[in-house]
């Protein structure tokens, strides 16, 4: 780990220095590549320099030791220097986490999917506010948010509704969102004051550059017509929306949130990539042997990752075990205790598989 951590600073300064050079500003190609790279190992690089720190001041602190000299004297030294230690233990697992057993599509930008799931218009109500605190959130994060496409019930709310988050490591941020989502309340149209439960479903995907996912236009099928919104009220007046039939696979993307037909698709087209990544992520972990459950599951209301209790103002992670009694700070993009929660428990899970794997 020593040897992997001075060479991660050596390369991080190297991309540093090259940064700061004017003339890398001539070829565009390369300026980005460089300044990709300097942001993805950046993190590596500060626990990487850490590390190094906290070997030199365990040494320092072991050669400090008296001998022979006081004990307690002797005792303060000996746990300077096994706190240096255990804190250089703590950065190797880290390191190994961000530079070894990093999920390549962590640095990418992400694209959320958010459906109503059991429960009707209250059901499309809650998938709205999902969307509403995915993007404050983003917003704390200082990440850029678009909405790709949507479908808005005439309740309020929507059917259906796909944003774009772009930042530093989004996917790493949200990747863990995807599932069945919980809400449990009394809706406003209930007279009777019941609670009701309904669901959302969530399904969180990469960004797909176009060298990973090469589509060949023989194989879409694209459709065009007239764009109309919640009830059939007309958008606009020309065959602007977008519906794109993958056909080697069935999938199909609709697109009518902008006005213009060749936007429109354009973002289907970005959709559709990201889903054909995750589709192909998803054959790579089977044939691995690794297959996991799909996130989205049934949207069945047993069928949970998390649950948003609003008479008793909590969040649960099923995942983690994880309660907030903030369920308004929450819902208004403060994401981070679940989603600090959840990142510390895909690095554990990794870690005991990686043990189990070398123990066998």
């Amino acid at each position: 780990m020593i040897k992997l951590a001075e060479e991660t600073l050596e390369r991080y300064d190297a991309l540093t220095r090259e940064l700061s050079d004017p003339n890398i500003f001539s070829d565009q190609n390369h300026y980005r590549e460089v300044a990709k790279e300097h942001a993805r190992i950046k993190r590596g690089a500060e626990l990487s320099r850490e590390l190094l720190d906290s070997i030199e001041e365990a040494r320092e602190a072991r050669e400090l030791v008296p001998t022979p000299g006081d004990a307690e004297e002797k005792e303060f030294y000996a746990e300077e220097a096994r706190g240096a230690e255990e804190r250089g233990e703590e950065l190797s697992e880290e390191i190994r986490a961000e530079l070894i057993d990093r999920d390549p599509n962590d640095d990418k930008d992400v694209i959320i999917e958010i459906r109503a799931g059991t429960g009707g218009d209250e059901a499309a109500l809650f998938a709205g506010e999902l969307l509403e605190m995915y993007s404050r959130y983003a917003e704390r994060l200082k990440f850029k948010h678009r909405t790709l496409s949507s479908s808005p019930a005439e309740v309020g709310g929507f059917k259906e509704v796909t944003v774009e988050i772009g930042g530093d490591r989004a996917y790493s941020v949200f990747k863990h969102e995807g599932g069945t989502h919980r809400v449990q309340r009394v809706p406003k149209t209930e007279s009777q004051g019941r609670i009701h439960t309904s669901t959302a479903t969530v399904a969180v995907m990469p960004e797909a550059e176009d060298v990973e996912i090469d589509v060949h236009q023989n194989d879409l099928e694209i459709d065009v017509y007239r764009s109309s919104g919640p009830g059939g009220q007309s958008v606009n007046t020309t065959d602007s929306a977008v519906r794109i039939t993958h056909k080697p696979t069935g999938l199909v993307v609709t697109c009518q949130n902008e006005k213009s037909q060749l936007q429109n698709k354009e973002q289907a087209m970005k959709i559709l990539k990201a889903r054909l990544l995750e589709r192909e992520m998803q054959e790579r972990q089977q044939e691995a042997g690794a297959m996991r459950q799909a996130q989205v599951g049934t949207g069945e209301r047993s069928a949970k990752v998390r649950t948003y209790n609003f008479p008793q103002g909590r969040i649960t992670d099923h995942r983690v075990g994880v309660t907030s009694h903030s369920i308004d700070a929450t819902m208004g993009g403060g994401l981070e205790e679940f989603t600090q929660a959840l990142a510390a428990k895909e690095r554990s899970d990794k870690l005991s598989a990686e043990t189990n794997g070398d123990n066998n």
